[in-house]
């Protein structure tokens, strides 16, 4: 009878064991039991002009969210205010806009201490949960950039550059860049000293009207806006009205179109709807990479600059010029329309091409109605554009000097004969190429302005 009551003590003991394993091994991979503590994404240090709300993030993907709580501290011994304490519903992840409380009359707090706590709907630590806090430091910066313009050109023109140096001032300066009133970006390069920019601007032939402000903002949102002050001058630039002919369209179209689009569906165009795609399509794709790769500035600060005036060519003649709009005909009929953004020049056939000034290739390669194409980068957003190459001297990475010859001309691409497409982009835009074989032009329009500008930065203290 005693051994019967003994095994059945013993039978007992091993169940309560196998209970209490079971039960811990349950607990353990149940998720409500989850032992992870939610997570908080909010920097360590925070800027606020006061009028923006923080935003702050709490996440925690498994058991939910149960409670957050957030206090507002002028220092590690003040209690603080309490901004929010309240349930959330078990949300798995939550965005909170965080107002801080307007300072009062003739109150200077530059900081604050936000402490944000928040519980998750776990059952782990006694049914109470996870829990995580984090201290944040909230700077507070309610004082817009400071912008002064030290030097700039006195007039732009469409289709030209212009030039500026200018000073910002900001304890917690973020961003400072140049915009057009049509949303075009341009890098603002550090100048001579920390606080100095400069940068060249160029208006687009394609747009009648423009505006250029520099923009500077600091961490805490605050923004300064400043319109520069140009003289503006419009120009005419050519429109031609051109008769598509059949040997054209058979010839130099046929084989763009075939190399640039798959047979089946080259096969159900006519030959102005193969003329409609190269000149539309495959050239805004050939012109969105040439933009692309020409609108980087890489530098991240000059002292000086200086070109020699860009002559690819020797004894060229201009065959076609800069911003002609062109309109397409084909009996009598419109099929398109595109503009030329370059300056077409033609001397002998097979012609060398000389870069006038040093600098570094970018692009050397087929690209579409620009046939062989090369780019060479030549400091301060400026580069250089060759199309419509029979052969090329130069590869991508490679640094060129004054005077090399880097191909030579062809009729590669959307040319008829052997000729040489040349352009100077400005961060991404074309612009006039005359300008940039005139030595009184940028005399005046970019030299002249960064001396006068490297002058008063070194006369600062």
């Amino acid at each position: 009878m005693a051994q019967k009551r003994g095994k059945r003590k013993n039978f007992l003991f091993i169940l309560i064991l196998v209970f209490i394993a079971l039960f811990g091994y349950f607990l353990n991979n149940l998720s409500i039991f989850e032992k992870n503590k939610p997570e908080i994404f909010v920097n360590d240090i925070v800027y606020s002009n006061l009028k923006n709300p923080i935003l702050i993030r709490v996440k925690d993907d498994e058991s939910g969210l149960k409670n957050i709580k957030i206090t507002l501290k002028k220092d590690s011994n003040d209690p603080g205010i309490i901004l929010m304490d309240q349930k959330v519903n078990q949300k798995n992840d939550i965005t909170l806009e965080i107002n801080l409380p307007k300072l009062a009359y003739k109150e200077k707090i530059k900081s604050y201490i936000m402490e944000i706590e928040a519980h998750d709907a776990s059952f782990w630590n006694f049914f109470s949960g996870n829990y995580i806090q984090k201290s944040v430091f909230i700077d507070i910066d309610d004082a817009n950039p400071k912008l002064k313009v030290l030097s700039n050109s006195y007039q732009i023109e469409q289709g030209g550059v212009a030039s500026v140096v200018f000073k910002v001032e900001d304890k917690n300066l973020d961003q400072v860049y140049i915009q057009t009133d049509k949303g075009k970006i341009f890098k603002a390069t550090p100048y001579i000293k920390d606080g100095y920019y400069a940068s060249l601007i160029a208006w687009d032939a394609k747009d009648d009207y423009f505006r250029a402000y520099i923009i500077a903002t600091d961490k805490a949102g605050n923004t300064t806006k400043e319109r520069i002050r140009y003289y503006f001058v419009n120009r005419k630039y050519r429109v031609s009205n051109i008769n598509l002919s059949d040997k054209f369209l058979d010839t130099k179209i046929k084989f763009l179109a075939s190399a640039h689009m798959s047979e089946e569906d080259a096969s159900k165009l006519n030959k102005t709807q193969k003329f409609k795609f190269v000149n539309e399509t495959l050239r805004l794709a050939n012109e969105n990479l040439i933009h692309k790769i020409t609108s980087e500035v890489p530098e991240e600060s000059i002292e000086d600059f200086n070109l020699n005036l860009f002559l690819p060519l020797k004894n060229a003649m201009k065959v076609a010029d800069f911003a002609d709009h062109r309109f397409y005909f084909y009996n009598g009929e419109f099929v398109s329309s595109g503009y030329h953004m370059g300056l077409d020049l033609a001397s002998t056939a097979f012609a060398p091409i000389i870069s006038s000034n040093s600098g570094k290739v970018v692009f050397a390669e087929d690209n579409g109605i620009y046939g062989l194409n090369i780019i060479i980068y030549h400091g301060f957003g400026v580069y250089s554009l060759y199309g419509h190459c029979s052969s090329k001297n130069v590869d991508v990475n490679e640094n060129v000097k004054q005077q090399d010859i880097i191909a030579n001309t062809g009729s590669s691409g959307l040319a008829l004969g052997d000729h040489l497409h040349f352009e100077v982009l400005v961060q991404g835009v074309e612009t006039r190429p005359e300008q940039w074989q005139d030595k009184i032009w940028l005399k005046n329009n970019i030299y002249k302005v960064l001396e006068d500008g490297k002058k008063m930065i070194l006369s600062e203290k």
